[in-house]
């Protein structure tokens, strides 16, 4: 997410799938219903009449129990190009800003960039705050996750962050050791490689520990290293001689995992950090259910990870 105009916050995001089926999450409040809101929160949508002059009155309901009325107000709706629409008004309150989505596609892959605009710099600033700390951001996470499981009834987990240095900086940060080992891990924890050869073909085995927990070791093995714009490799748990083995306190996690990393140039020193996790290899239904309903987990402890890499290149 960035600021373009001092008023302005702006999303910008690419998904795997073509611009109707993009834009058929969005208007049919039955997709709607998989994907909308950040993480842990669901929604019940009263009415929805996409037209210019329409309304979509919908409720969140968040993990915490509390319900969450909204009216979003329709100005502008083109298929399969443009929505523009107030957000976050009620029957009582007018809307906290004027929100534009372009819908484009380019062979098969749908772009989606979002403009949200307040009634001031200050405002502005406030909702960014407010996003991230809310985990905001995370829709447009489940909105892959949902477009994906569509396509391919592959599930999987995926998170974004943006930062604010250069691709060939960021590319570094996953690639030499020494700096990989200062931020990979949930806050509190602390990352050493044993081996390391981060490459094509390549392995690590590495060991994390944390304040008055049990030392966990991993090992990674790399399928695709791309300079500078991605990774691929897939992650085990083991023990302290490399044999498989599980988390002490997910037994049912599944066995491997998949991790793609994609770095993406927002602009000279501005890069988009986007993971997607998947399942690898043989999964039983318990292993995958686990997965699945973990992803509230798996946003905190990435989050941890980014809010280190962010203070380690601060």
């Amino acid at each position: 997410m960035a600021a373009s105009k001092s008023n302005e916050l702006k999303i910008v995001r690419l998904y795997e799938a073509p611009i109707q089926a993009v834009w058929d999450a969005w208007a049919d409040p039955a997709q709607v219903a998989k994907w909308w809101g950040p993480r842990g929160f669901t929604i019940t949508t009263h009415s929805k009449d996409l037209k210019p002059g329409g309304h979509w009155r919908y409720t969140m309901h968040g993990p915490d129990g509390m319900d969450y009325p909204n009216v979003t107000h329709y100005f502008e709706v083109e298929k399969y190009s443009k929505l523009v629409y107030d957000h976050g008004a009620t029957d009582d309150r007018p809307a906290l800003f004027r929100v534009t989505v372009l819908f484009s596609e380019s062979e098969g892959k749908t772009r989606l960039e979002m403009t949200m605009a307040f009634v001031s710099a200050e405002a502005s600033e406030e909702a960014s705050k407010f996003i991230k700390r809310a985990s905001g951001e995370s829709t447009w996470d489940r909105l892959a996750e949902y477009l994906e499981q569509k396509a391919t009834g592959r599930e999987t987990f995926v998170i974004n962050r943006s930062f604010a240095v250069p691709i060939s900086t960021m590319f570094e940060m996953w690639t030499n050791p020494k700096h990989f080992s200062q931020w990979m891990g949930p806050k509190g924890s602390t990352m050493e490689f044993i081996r390391s050869d981060i490459r094509p073909g390549g392995s690590t085995f590495y060991v994390m520990t944390s304040e008055g927990g049990p030392k966990l070791y991993g090992r990674a093995q790399y399928l695709k290293v791309e300079t500078p714009t991605s990774l691929v490799y897939t992650q085990e748990f083991v023990d302290e001689h490399e044999n498989i083995s599980r988390h002490p306190f997910a037994p049912t996690w599944p066995e491997a995992m998949l991790t793609s990393v994609t770095l993406s140039e927002e602009g000279p020193n501005q890069t988009r950090v986007t993971v997607c996790w998947a399942p690898h290899g043989a999964t039983t239904a318990e292993e995958l259910t686990t997965f699945i309903q973990g992803r509230g987990g798996m946003t905190q402890g990435w989050t941890g990870s980014f809010d280190k890499l962010e203070a380690y290149l601060n």
